[in-house]
């Protein structure tokens, strides 16, 4: 037992502790890449520092020197290639649960703004349809519209649905706390729809759905009945209270599968 404790003595414990987060750095590094084609990139990396090495061994001199003035520029070279997952990685770590938590404020004041604007559409019979930003990145759809940078608000987005306004007829997208467009032309859904009550709005909804992971609110200007899209799949009808909790994460929506509202999931 004296022998063990005194070799660990041996270990400076600063430094220990810097070997097992950089491990546990590169590790997670890895599992990110593992989840897209930038693996692949990475691997090639990898050839090129062996083949360095093996050429210094050889004393191959044309060759390390080639390498060694293609390395000066490798960092930005990689900030470049690894600039979409590097986007996505960053993304993830602000979607931790330390930092859910210190952002939970937040969120909650968002949701209450789209939860009071959508119940106000509702009473109001006012159509409309919200694409809420998950995952997957909704550049390419705002592009259809009209480009904002506003925080999220109940008022702004009932005048942005108001009868005969400019940007009434398209989708509103949402990413964060911050409405990013208006009036954006959604991709109608592939599948056959059996309920013919359904309107563009709610089949654009569901070909949005069908694309991305996003997150779609559907207000029927005829019904007034307030609809959960997802995934290809929608829940017809609900509340204020219900939709509060899809929002806040609590629950997930139900999709009317027997009803055939959408394709399933």
């Amino acid at each position: 037992m004296d022998e063990i404790l005194r070799l660990v003595s041996a270990w400076d414990f600063k430094a220990i502790v810097q070997i097992l987060l950089v491990a546990a750095g590169i590790y997670y590094l890895l599992r990110q890449l593992a989840r897209t084609g930038a693996v692949h990139i990475l691997f090639g990396i990898l050839l090129f520092i062996a083949i360095y090495f093996t050429a210094r061994l050889l004393r191959l001199d044309l060759i390390v020197y080639v390498l060694e003035h293609l390395f000066q520029y490798g960092a930005i070279a990689a900030l470049i290639i690894f600039q979409p997952e590097l986007r996505a990685g960053l993304a993830r770590v602000g979607r931790s649960r330390v930092l859910r938590f210190l952002t939970s404020l937040q969120q909650r004041e968002v949701v209450d703004e789209i939860v009071e604007a959508v119940d106000r559409l509702s009473r109001g019979k006012i159509g409309a349809i919200i694409a809420i930003e998950r995952e997957m990145k909704l550049d390419d759809y705002a592009e259809t519209g009209t480009p904002l940078q506003a925080r999220v608000n109940a008022d702004l987005i009932l005048s942005i649905f108001a009868p005969y306004g400019p940007l009434h007829d398209g989708a509103v997208l949402v990413s964060g706390d911050s409405i990013t467009a208006a009036g954006v032309i959604l991709p109608l859904t592939q599948f056959p729809v059996t309920d013919k009550s359904l309107g563009t709005r709610h089949r654009a909804a569901l070909g949005l759905s069908e694309e991305t992971d996003a997150l779609l609110l559907v207000v029927s200007e005829e019904t007034s009945l307030i609809s959960i899209v997802q995934r290809g799949a929608m829940e017809r009808g609900i509340d204020a209270n219900r939709l509060r909790d899809v929002l806040s994460g609590l629950q997930t929506a139900r999709p009317d599968r027997e009803e055939g509202y959408g394709t399933s999931t």
